[in-house]
């Protein structure tokens, strides 16, 4: 009879508890979007006129909040973005030599710390203290949330790998996607009921359900991995990583980060910009229809990352997913900048093209690198994604040319933006012809279905294990599908 490890239910456990790792942290990073006017709002309203934000825009009506410049609102999210780029390559190597566990109890233990600092720092308004317990709260936040983005992916990658890893990737992308969504539909009304404070005390009590999920994925992943017999060998492996082991990160990796980051940099600058757009370019959209629009790139990815999943882990054709997914991106931005199309039509169809993305591009990490160096890998790709997104920020905003977010922006500065965004995807699409080309003349791994990928992979390839060409003897399995020939030996 086999033991409980080996069988599907058992990784599907551990796959909902991993999923429910980076819910409440998602929805926590987004509560300051949705409540900006009142992070802006005015410290006091004359006679009391108008309390938490209940004041339609355009009233000219006082809306109270923490008081905070639109530069000292704007800092909260540089914070966390150029924190992330810069811990997730430490956080990963970290990950690597100290194991999952290590790493999803600190990271986890972080969002909690970050988002409780946080909070805490509402109940300063109107003091110097404001602004740095809340810059300190969101950089803790930062640290903890996109390292334990790695640590989700490789728990995920280690459980899956061989058999459903793109339809995973996909759930835990759209649990996460789930908390956003969420986010955007409740946060507004428990504001306006119960005020700012307990609004992001909320924010920390998810965060704490995600520590509690971090407590049972790691005891779940301990025993599964001692059934299997793969605990010790794990650990083993572990030891071995260096940071000199970067080096050895093989091309077809190195095309994926570049495949990803250039993907990516025409999606986020984008939607962060999106509403925008919409209202300057069509006139007839208010404000909230315009968000709404815009956040149809995210509703698509939640609704179909699962089944995208599925199709892929059943197809294969990673590789040529990633290329086609980039090829069909390019007349979104064509419609967007030269047409009056409706904007829906163009949100919702970036949507499926990211969706496609996101379950063929992260996947295929874990096909081209070591288990024992996924974590530093996965750092490395998600530092480069999001130094690429920042700096793509940064020149969108040298083309659109305002400092105020009231004034209308011309057309022809909207039109040299979506030009910019083809030429990212442009970009992508000719790192994924050549990563296509060199994974075809080293074995065809990423446009393998699952099953053939599970039962041809090679692991003595160089390209593929370099580190496991390191050990005197012997390869030391990665993944469940090993457990066997461990308990043969």
């Amino acid at each position: 009879m086999g033991k409980p490890a080996e069988k599907a239910f058992y990784r599907f456990v551990v796959l909902f508890f991993n999923c429910m790792l980076t819910f409440g942290s998602y929805f926590c990073f987004d509560i300051p979007s949705v409540l900006q006017d009142q992070f802006q709002g005015n410290l006091t309203c004359p006679n009391a006129t108008v309390q938490n934000g209940t004041a339609p825009n355009g009233t000219g009506a006082c809306v109270e909040g923490l008081g905070m410049t639109p530069q000292e609102y704007n800092l909260l999210y540089a914070v966390y973005a150029w924190t992330n780029a810069l811990v997730v390559i430490m956080a990963g190597f970290l990950i690597d030599k100290l194991g999952n566990r290590f790493g999803v109890f600190l990271f986890s233990f972080l969002t909690v710390l970050g988002s409780t600092i946080f909070a805490l720092g509402s109940h300063f308004k109107g003091t110097s203290y404001l602004l740095p317990l809340m810059l300190t709260g969101r950089l803790l936040f930062g640290s903890g949330n996109g390292s334990l983005t790695i640590v989700q992916n490789r728990i995920t990658a280690f459980w899956f790998k061989g058999k459903e890893l793109a339809l995973a990737f996909g759930l835990t992308l759209a649990f996460s996607r789930l908390g956003s969504v969420l986010n955007f539909f409740c946060t507004q009304r428990f504001e306006s009921e119960y005020g700012m404070q307990w609004t992001l005390w909320g924010g920390t009590f998810l965060c704490v359900l995600g520590f509690l999920a971090a407590i049972t994925v790691s005891a779940l992943d301990k025993v599964g991995m001692r059934q299997l017999g793969l605990d010790g060998a794990i650990q083993e492996e572990s030891r071995k990583v260096r940071v000199q082991d970067i080096r050895k990160l093989s091309l077809r990796y190195w095309l994926l980060v570049l495949t990803i980051m250039f993907f990516y940099n025409g999606i986020f600058p984008f939607i962060a910009d999106a509403s925008k757009f919409i209202q300057d370019k069509y006139s007839d959209y208010s404000q909230k229809e315009a968000a709404y629009v815009a956040g149809a790139v995210y509703d698509s990815s939640l609704v179909l990352s699962a089944t995208v999943g599925i199709l892929i882990d059943y197809v294969g054709l990673r590789g040529v997913f990633a290329m086609g997914c980039a090829v069909l991106t390019l007349p979104v931005f064509a419609l967007l900048a030269f047409t009056f199309v409706p904007p829906l039509v163009s949100t919702i169809w970036l949507g499926v093209t990211y969706s496609f993305a996101a379950a063929s591009m992260w996947p295929s990490i874990p096909l081209v690198v070591p288990q024992a160096t996924l974590g530093t890998a996965m750092g490395l790709a998600t530092s480069v994604q999001m130094i690429g997104i920042g700096l793509s920020n940064l020149i969108v905003g040298q083309i659109l040319g305002t400092k105020s977010s009231d004034a209308k922006i011309p057309l022809w500065r909207w039109q040299r933006m979506m030009v910019f965004m083809l030429a990212n995807t442009i970009c992508c699409i000719m790192t994924s012809v050549v990563l296509n080309v060199v994974d075809h003349r080293q074995g065809g791994t990423l446009n393998k279905t699952t099953k053939r990928t599970a039962a041809q992979e090679d692991p003595s390839a160089a390209d593929r294990d370099p580190l496991l060409n390191e050990q005197e003897g012997q390869g030391v399995p990665t993944s469940p599908d090993s457990s066997s020939s461990i308990n043969r030996s």
